[in-house]
């Protein structure tokens, strides 16, 4: 039997912050450019109130505090995500790949139009470690973590390959960045990205069913993340459109001159 308190819930709660958060930021990010300012100051603000949520729990093993260490996380990933679809955030190259460029080059290349964002991340997340270090409720950190490195695997898969990506999801001033993915047959990289991913399923839900109380719901909604990691994965390389999950937040509408992935077409 699942036990609900402790498994149950936080694996639907996991999952509708997940949806809810992603479809805010699309929403968001889908208004007159105008607004963006406006957008980041108030959820820059809340990112602090987040962040003011975390320092006050990481001593905290309740599962009340399980679950507003992991929304707080949330809610400063969200902020950062923001960033980088508005443009406030990627990096010092704002134009598409030259033709021709490959290896190094255009690795290069690929690694200046999002490193400002990148290294935003990491700063972060170093912030929260230093918080939660030697504390008990750590799960704030191990969420910003986790969603740091599946967003790593989900970069590096799509800078070396992958049979599917929607470009629906870039907005129009983003555009750019269609040209620096590639469209191919599952290789390595996701090969080993899926079994990570498997494998940190399995140990997260071992740990999950093995803890109880704050550490349980912890666990559980950590190892939500990581199904959901799995699910944008699969996503790469199946023939399905996954922004229609959010079309009801993403008003954007890619022009017919786009600019597009690299590779063979769809």
């Amino acid at each position: 039997m699942v036990n609900w308190a402790e498994h149950g819930w936080p694996l639907v709660y996991a999952g509708g912050l997940w949806f809810v958060a992603t479809g805010a930021v699309l929403a968001l990010d889908s208004r007159a450019r105008t607004s963006f300012r406006t957008s980041l100051i108030v959820t820059g603000i809340l990112a602090c109130a987040a962040l003011a949520v975390i320092a006050l729990t990481v001593g905290d093993t309740s599962p009340f505090a399980a679950y507003a260490a992991f929304t707080a996380a949330l809610t400063i990933w969200g902020w950062h995500e923001l960033a980088f679809l508005t443009g406030a955030a990627t990096g010092p190259r704002r134009e598409p790949l030259p033709a021709g460029a490959e290896g190094w080059t255009r690795f290069r290349l690929s690694a200046a139009t999002l490193i400002h964002h990148e290294i935003a991340l990491a700063l972060t997340l170093l912030l929260l470690v230093g918080l939660s270090w030697g504390s008990p409720n750590a799960v704030a950190a191990q969420t910003f973590g986790l969603l740091f490195a599946m967003r790593l695997s989900t970069k590096l898969n799509i800078f070396a390959g992958v049979p599917h990506f929607d470009t629906a999801m870039l907005p129009p001033h983003l555009a750019y960045f269609g040209t620096y993915f590639r469209r191919g047959p599952i290789g390595f990289t996701m090969v080993l990205s899926l079994a990570c991913l498997v494998g940190g399923a399995i140990l997260l839900g071992d740990r999950a069913v093995d803890a109880t109380g704050g550490a349980a719901v912890g666990a559980s909604l950590i190892f939500a993340l990581v199904a959901l990691g799995l699910l944008e994965h699969l996503f790469l390389i199946l023939p399905t459109k996954d922004a229609a999950l959010w079309r009801w937040a993403n008003r954007h509408k890619m022009p017919e001159n786009a600019y597009r992935t690299t590779g063979a077409a769809e």
